[in-house]
């Protein structure tokens, strides 16, 4: 079977979609595991959670973009 570019470039949108949540879900559950763990470095702990979270959605935007160039 062969796809059409527009086809190529839904399967890798929906690819970088879902790389982007598993990255800040996992990113989440990090951050409120060491935020119940030490309630005190909160500030600290969420403004590495915020970091890594726009981190992960640059690299599914990426994806998202270089989906499109392919097609």
């Amino acid at each position: 079977m062969v796809l059409s570019g527009l086809g190529l470039g839904a399967i890798g949108f929906g690819l970088a979609a879902i790389g982007g949540g598993v990255g800040v879900g996992l990113a989440g559950a990090g951050a409120m595991g060491a935020v119940a763990r030490q309630p005190e470095l909160y500030g600290r702990i969420f403004t590495l959670f915020i970091m890594s979270a726009a981190m992960s959605e640059a690299l599914a935007l990426l994806g998202f973009v270089l989906a499109f160039i392919a097609s």
